[in-house]
């Protein structure tokens, strides 16, 4: 009886012993895998909290984080585009808005004047109203006693001087408009040449060697094409101003040329 007792402890001994050796390599790979998934469920949990910090963001703050994250360099350039060219817009805008007149308004008045007091009274209306067709109507009616051919040599000319103030500075908008993008462009390529140099230097292909480059190579270009986007609102806004007013002006002369024959006619049948 003492002897089987003690071939069952001997067997129990073995068996506990060979349980601690087989379960010790899978505690091992356990903690091996715990160790290498460690870094990575942290990495995606800072990830995940600075892209939520991100999007808790007001949109200008969102907006101007980004813009310093470009860096100084190109963004500034992007920027004084972007100035520049608003300026120059908003000039055009308030310059156009004062040269826009009551066309119709004016025709009538013309009209009325030279039939009641004849082309002094006329030009007088002229002189006291603003805009591109009454400077036109004026050296019209300058003209108009030599003859009716001088006067719409005149008012012919003096159309294509206002028409050249009318669209004075809008090629400056149409040069920010393409140069905004392109200079967004080139910030790209160099920002794409250095990050490749950090993998030349370091040797190795790591991607928090390039992220950053190319992040900053990626917003040159956003905020390129914004500033062109913006620019080129404005800038059809004051081509589509200017051809109205052109518009008004040429039917204008021809109206004004009209007026004129018939004064002349109604002078003669006078006389």
């Amino acid at each position: 009886m003492k002897r089987l007792f003690s071939i069952l402890a001997i067997a129990a001994v073995m068996t506990f012993g060979n349980l601690q050796a087989s379960t010790a390599p899978a505690q091992l790979l356990t903690a091996n895998m715990q160790l290498l998934i460690a870094p990575i469920t942290t990495t995606a949990i800072q990830e995940d909290v600075a892209s939520n910090a991100a999007e808790d963001l007001p949109f200008h703050q969102n907006l101007k984080k980004r813009f310093i994250e470009g860096g100084p360099g190109f963004m500034g350039i992007v920027l004084l585009c972007l100035i520049l060219g608003l300026a120059i817009a908003i000039e055009r805008i308030i310059f156009l808005t004062l040269s826009t007149t009551n066309t119709k308004k004016l025709q009538q008045n013309v009209e009325d004047a030279l039939n009641s007091g004849g082309v002094e009274a006329a030009k007088e209306v002229c002189r006291n109203t603003k805009g591109p067709v009454a400077s036109i109507y004026y050296q019209g009616l300058d003209r108009a006693d030599e003859s009716i051919d001088a006067a719409e040599k005149a008012v012919v000319a003096y159309g294509g001087v206002q028409m050249g103030q009318l669209e004075k500075n809008v090629s400056w908008v149409s040069l920010f408009i393409a140069l905004a993008p392109m200079l967004g462009f080139m910030g790209t390529v160099i920002g794409m040449i250095q990050a490749f140099d950090k993998i030349e230097a370091a040797g190795d292909m790591q991607p928090s060697l390039v992220a950053g480059g190319i992040k900053v190579a990626l917003l040159t270009t956003v905020f390129g094409l914004i500033v062109a986007i913006i620019l080129q609102v404005f800038y059809n806004y004051i081509v589509a101003k200017i051809d109205r007013i052109v518009n008004d002006m040429e039917d204008a002369s021809i109206t004004l040329i009209d007026m004129l024959v018939a004064y002349k006619n109604s002078y003669k049948n006078k006389q």
